[in-house]
């Protein structure tokens, strides 16, 4: 994004894109609920199926809102949708084969994870309304960046497995790059800043805990 993009521009800019892919909105809560149950309730296709949806969701946003939506009035929007189609086919990658393991266990990691998916559907457009940011004027769940990023960390903290650095380099980049509209105005944007940072610490930290090797049991 680009400073000189102004808060009202922007919601705009979301009241013509709502308005546009209208009843899809509807179509992403269906699917993020299908992905959240599949992820603390695995099952022997969770990984694809839940791979599949981010990549639907990285790929729409990267074409129909960065691209389609956002780039006649802001140029760069190319370039940062571009990069979204990119994970998108990094999540594909995963449906092909997949190296991700869901699953609810015990601890931080897990309960972090569905705060963060309990923000991205319910807290971000309750804090949106309190800033006057409301319907069509507003981002919708899946399917514009910011609820997106929070949404894939979530989900990405839900696994059970060491995670690859390039499943969330990308969702890391644009977290960090929130700064810019939080400055214009977009304050509900401090969440997707939070759930980048404390997302990507703790999958560092779970994939540096299971990366030391086990220590061979004494002998009784």
């Amino acid at each position: 994004m680009n400073i000189s993009l102004t808060s009202d521009s922007l919601l705009g800019v979301f009241e013509t894109y709502n308005e546009a892919i209208w009843p899809m909105q509807v179509a992403a809560y269906l699917l993020g609920g299908v992905a959240v149950v599949l992820a603390v309730r695995k099952t022997g296709h969770s990984a694809r199926v839940i791979a599949a949806i981010l990549a639907l969701f990285w790929l729409f946003t990267g074409i129909g809102f960065f691209m389609l939506s956002l780039a006649p009035i802001l140029p760069s929007a190319y370039l940062v949708g571009g990069l979204f189609v990119v994970q998108a086919g990094i999540f594909l990658a995963e449906v092909v084969r997949p190296r991700v393991s869901f699953g609810y266990g015990r601890g931080w990691f897990p309960i972090t994870g569905l705060l963060f998916v309990a923000f991205a559907v319910v807290g971000y457009p309750l804090l949106g309304l309190l800033l006057d940011h409301r319907y069509p004027r507003s981002p919708p769940f899946g399917l514009t960046p910011c609820p997106l990023v929070v949404f894939t960390f979530g989900l990405l903290l839900l696994t059970s497995r060491r995670l690859p650095k390039r499943l969330f380099l990308i969702p890391l980049l644009f977290a960090i790059a929130g700064v810019i509209p939080i400055a214009i105005g977009m304050v509900e944007d401090v969440g997707m800043v939070a759930a980048g940072v404390v997302g990507t610490a703790l999958i560092l930290a779970r994939n540096a805990r299971d990366a030391q090797p086990t220590l061979p049991s004494a002998p009784a």
